[in-house]
């Protein structure tokens, strides 16, 4: 069994969270395409620390539906409240930016907006489209929120066709009611069983240091395999604000190496697994890999 690192003081990081962004000469001309045309991509509001990596390889993720979630879960540093209309020529704007990015794949998420009668299913599917039909060779990753579980709302989204679909289950099933806001841990996954029965690539993500033990981790990749889930990403929660929930323990990186290799031994065609990991991180690798129907190799 692994070492968990063991409980830190929060404000006092690991050696293995310091990174250094080291930028080629692709994440430098993507830069300079966003900064010119004021595109909005979840790398740079998210301070993701795979941004460089991610750019170099043409790959991005654009959030929809506002920056407004109408749900306030204690890990996200999204705001949440009441959300504004929606901007009916999103769609539009996304396939530019994809296009003037020249992304090879494009990973599209939202906030969630349990105000709509649809849960904006139906600008989901719109986006997806606009974007397909503007940028025919991109691959197209959507993360989508649970709509409720809603089956017609998500028929409406995965009637559009995506490469990927996922829904992030973020966390184990204890710790689910205290962390995810209006989130029920079975239904979502009943999201991603509905994905895969449909015979699309389910993805999900989980973080870990939330309070979790090592035995919550693995029955939740059961449950996830079980769902159908063949993509799984799993990365250390970090504390946004002194609001937000409090980071219990800051998880080795031998530890989500064991993480990797016990899912992949339950039969997950891709795993990425380390500290840094976030939904997006490697998302064109994970296609690929699934496409190939090749499983990843324990190293």
């Amino acid at each position: 069994m692994p070492k968990i690192y063991g409980k830190i003081r929060a404000e006092v990081k690991p050696h293995w969270l310091k990174t250094r962004i080291q930028a080629g000469e692709a994440f430098a001309e993507t830069s300079s395409i966003v900064r010119r045309h004021s595109l909005h991509t979840i790398c740079s509001s998210g301070r993701c620390p795979n941004k460089a990596e991610c750019w170099g390889r043409k790959t991005a993720t654009f959030m929809i539906l506002g920056d407004v979630c109408t749900r306030g879960c204690r890990f996200c540093a999204t705001a949440t409240g009441t959300a504004r209309a929606i901007d009916a020529d999103e769609p539009r704007k996304v396939a530019r930016s994809v296009a003037l990015m020249g992304l090879r794949h494009a990973v599209i998420t939202s906030v969630t907006r349990d105000d709509l009668s649809d849960g904006g299913a139906r600008h989901w599917a719109q986006t997806i489209k606009t974007t397909r039909e503007v940028n025919p060779e991109s691959t197209i990753e959507v993360l989508i929120p649970d709509m409720q579980g809603n089956f017609e709302q998500l028929e409406t989204i995965l009637s559009a066709r995506p490469d990927i679909a996922g829904h992030n289950i973020e966390t184990v099933e204890r710790l689910t009611p205290r962390v995810r806001s209006s989130a029920d841990y079975r239904r979502s996954l009943s999201v991603l069983k509905y994905i895969s029965g449909r015979g699309f690539t389910a993805k999900s993500g989980l973080m870990a240091g939330l309070g979790e033990t090592i035995d919550e981790v693995l029955t939740t990749l059961d449950d996830l395999r079980e769902a159908g889930c063949s993509i799984l990403t799993i990365g250390q929660y970090l504390r946004p604000t002194a609001a937000h929930w409090p980071v219990a323990e800051y998880v080795t990186p031998e530890t989500f190496e064991y993480y990797r290799e016990q899912a992949l031994l339950r039969g997950f065609s891709y795993v990425a697994s380390a500290p840094l990991v976030r939904s997006s991180y490697m998302a064109d690798k994970a296609l690929g890999s699934c496409k190939k129907g090749k499983k990843d190799r324990i190293m």
